[in-house]
């Protein structure tokens, strides 16, 4: 019997390690049909996760306290497991990779590795490090060998953080092994809990790098829209009229201007570029996408300085108003917001900052950029007022709604990054109005 019929029958057991937005989600769903242990070096998210609290916000109530993973920041129980799914974050420092969580995850699941197992990686990488660096340090903290006493694979993920559609049991699942045999027993595990297929790639390195692509052409194409934006800002003429106008043509592609920000399409070039030069190539086009996805926070400031010196106002001690700090609407993540920066440069430059966010977790923002939320209500006597994230809560606003936010008998800049209001009704309405 091999281990996918083990695992089936729950003689055996699968461990996420790492619960976040991406191990989270797996482990639940896997506890549908498996044994699973959910493994998380933070021992506050596990007594969290224990309590069924879902700091990630992606689950439906009540799926954590409901489910049967056995939540636990003790590396020991991993010993327990045959089938290990190593979804750690990858972030980049300087623009350059990060891979210390995912070599510290690799030394965990190494030292508590048993002959037999599968080791399955998820977090998204370049081309070689499953290969080149993963496996090795499995090697040495488990002193067995690969290909003999272990097996290894990479699945990349493609969880969409804050998409009610496109969950993790309705995306395609591309998997990749060291052998055949690997690849046939990864696939037939995953496709326990994967509805939409699972796609089968020719070897690990392929795997890495389509995820990689996957999001370095929205990147890319992100970076198009938002010099088309600046573009056509210069020469007086709307971006969002011009946009809906070409998107009548069936093949143009729907892609809007705006901040870019998370854990994938802010990160993946760097980790293309990167491997890129090690092969002696410098890509100039992916280069370029991300120094002008990179410039669009510093832009928007530089607008909010123009609306407010044309109206004869200084940004010193002047009040600003920002709704939404994370990085993508109606969704709790933070990583890499852009919005942060926003926030910093205004600061830098003598503004009293106000900042409301009803989706993301409040001692996380504090955490991570020194930035206390505050409720919307307290959103008084301002001079301006920059939505940047369109959540559901924010699209609910009013003219009228904001017109209570601003000083009275004073003008009203309004800055709506993504265009989410009537521009012509707010100029109307006697507001001074900035969109992208």
């Amino acid at each position: 019997m091999n281990l996918f019929e083990e695992i089936k029958n729950k003689n055996e057991k699968i461990t996420v390690v790492g619960l976040g937005y991406v191990g989270l989600p797996l482990a639940i769903s896997f506890a549908k049909k498996a044994l699973v242990i959910g493994f998380d070096i933070n021992k506050n998210k596990v007594e969290n996760l224990k309590m069924g609290v879902d700091v990630t916000k992606e689950l439906v109530e009540g799926e954590i306290k409901n489910s049967e993973v056995i939540f636990t920041s003790q590396e020991e129980k991993l010993k327990e497991g045959k089938f290990h799914i190593i979804a750690v974050p990858t972030p980049v420092i300087n623009n350059e990779p990060d891979l210390s969580y995912i070599i510290e995850a690799t030394k965990i699941v190494g030292r508590n590795l048993s002959k037999g197992s599968i080791v399955v990686y998820e977090s998204t990488v370049y081309p070689g490090v499953t290969e080149e660096i993963c496996i090795p340090l499995l090697e040495m903290e488990s002193g067995y060998t690969v290909g003999l006493d272990f097996k290894v694979g990479y699945s990349s993920e493609r969880i969409n953080p804050g998409d009610n559609i496109n969950k993790l049991e309705n995306i395609s699942k591309i998997v990749s092994g060291i052998d055949n045999e690997t690849i046939d027993i990864i696939s037939m595990v995953y496709g326990l809990i994967i509805n939409a297929g699972i796609y089968n790639a020719e070897s690990i390195k392929i795997a890495e790098v389509s995820k990689l692509i996957e999001n370095v052409q929205r990147d890319v194409n992100i970076a198009l829209m938002n010099e088309i934006s600046i573009m056509l800002d210069k020469i007086g003429i709307d971006t969002k009229l011009v946009l809906e106008s070409a998107k009548t043509k069936w093949n143009f592609l729907n892609f809007t201007p705006g901040l870019v920000g998370g854990h994938c399409i802010g990160v993946d070039s760097y980790y293309l570029i990167y491997k890129a030069k090690e092969g002696g190539y410098t890509p100039k086009l992916i280069n370029q996408a991300r120094e002008i996805n990179e410039y669009m926070g510093e832009y928007i400031v530089q607008n909010v300085l123009e609306k407010m010196y044309s109206d004869n106002k200084t940004i010193k001690d002047s009040r600003i108003g920002i709704l939404g700090i994370t990085y993508k609407e109606d969704c709790s993540d933070i990583r890499n917001t852009q919005v942060a920066k926003i926030v910093k440069r205004l600061k830098e430059k003598g503004a009293v900052v106000k900042v409301v966010d009803p989706v993301a977790n409040e001692e996380e923002v504090v955490n991570s950029f020194n930035i206390k939320l505050c409720n919307i209500e307290q959103m008084k006597d301002m001079d301006v007022i920059i939505i940047t994230v369109p959540h559901k809560e924010f699209l609910k606003l009013t003219l009228m709604d904001l017109d209570k936010m601003y000083k009275k008998n004073e003008s009203k800049i309004l800055i709506d990054i993504k265009g989410i209001l009537d521009k012509n009704r707010a100029l109307e309405n006697g507001y001074i109005y900035w969109s992208l």
